[in-house]
Formats: structure tokens, C-alpha cells, sequence
């Protein structure tokens, strides 16, 4: 098994069980909870805007976010994840949290830099020297490859975020925010 297809299939599998673990330790509050959502619009909002200028496996996306972070949609899920451990008020889930995401995530995108260098060769090593990997800098200027890599325009494409399916992130957000709240309220029934 390659080394992605590892991280790739052990971040769902571990995923599971540390979303419920981090249930059962959450200790959530209105405050919390509403705190927590205002974050992670913030990480569906990066994450929407960066699906609808990434083409998967048909080019390299240079446009939008992708111009000052290569990594908008992991950025945009660490912002749901602060935005979840928030929400859940509890440091020691936080911290489970907080660590699933440090060791699966930062492999995953190391992984797939491979992938996107062994893809696209020098427009990837060039286009990674001006872009950081995952903290965002305001990009220098429009981000040029070499190779004529990109048909998309730069903008935004609504058709390209349904294509990548990326509402999906959105409906589970709002699910996990309304366990967030019916664990409040079991909470505050049962005092557990």
C-alpha cells in the first residue's frame, strides 16, 4: 500500500472514532457552540471558494486561494476543526482533536505534494516556491507556470464546486453543530 493510500484510508478510519470520543468529552454551551459556528463558516467559506477554482486530477490550480496557500481547502478545514474544538468547550477534546488533525492532515498534504509534482513536474516546483505550503501570505503577483497547465479562467465556478462536491462539507457542518447542541441539551438533562 503507497504511502498516501495509507494516510488517506487511516485519517477516515481514525476519524470516526475520535469524532465520537470528542463528542463524549465535549462539554459544549450556547456561547461556545455560537462561537464555534461563526469559525467555521469561515473554513466552509475558504473552502467553497477554493473548490470552485480546483480542478481535480485535470490541472494545477494556481487561482483564487490557491495563489497565497496550496493547501485553501485544508486550510479551511483546520478552520472548522479550531471552529469544532471551540464548540465543544472541552480542552481535553480539543486536544484530541488538535492532534488528529496535526499528524493525519500534515501527512496527507505532504503526500499529495508528491502526487502534484510527479503530475505536473516543474509548473508544481515552481508554482510551490512562491506559495507557502498551508499558513496563507497575500500572493506577490498573478502565479505563472511554466507549462500551459490551466484551462479554468480564474474565477470562481459555481458548476465546479457542485462538480467537487464540496456542499457535502457544508450539510456535515451543519450536522455536527446540531450534535453540538443536542449535546448541550443532554448535558443539561442529565448533568453528563
Amino acid at each position: 500500500m503507497s504511502r498516501r493510500k495509507f494516510w488517506m484510508r487511516w485519517r477516515v478510519r481514525v476519524g470516526y472514532p475520535v469524532a465520537v470520543v470528542y463528542w463524549l468529552l465535549a462539554k459544549p454551551t450556547r456561547h461556545s457552540i455560537v462561537y464555534g459556528s461563526i469559525l467555521t463558516a469561515f473554513g466552509l467559506l475558504i473552502r467553497g471558494i477554493a473548490s470552485g477554482h480546483l480542478r481535480k486530477d485535470k490541472e494545477l490550480a494556481v487561482t483564487g486561494p490557491y495563489a497565497s496557500t496550496r493547501n485553501p481547502l485544508y486550510l479551511g478545514s483546520a478552520l472548522l476543526a479550531v471552529g469544532f474544538i471551540i464548540a465543544g468547550h472541552s480542552w481535553i477534546a480539543g486536544v484530541l482533536v488538535a492532534a488528529y488533525f496535526g499528524i493525519f492532515y500534515y501527512a496527507v498534504m505532504r503526500n499529495e505534494e508528491e502526487d502534484l509534482r510527479a503530475r505536473f513536474g516543474v509548473a508544481f516546483t515552481e508554482y510551490a516556491a512562491r506559495v507557502p505550503l498551508f499558513f496563507p501570505r497575500a500572493p506577490k503577483a498573478s502565479v505563472q507556470v511554466t507549462d500551459s497547465v490551466s484551462e479554468s479562467t480564474g474565477k470562481f465556478s459555481t458548476s465546479q464546486y457542485l462538480r467537487n462536491r464540496e456542499y457535502k462539507a457544508l450539510v456535515g457542518t451543519a450536522v455536527g453543530l446540531g450534535i453540538m447542541w443536542l449535546r448541550m441539551w443532554l448535558r443539561a438533562r442529565t448533568g453528563y
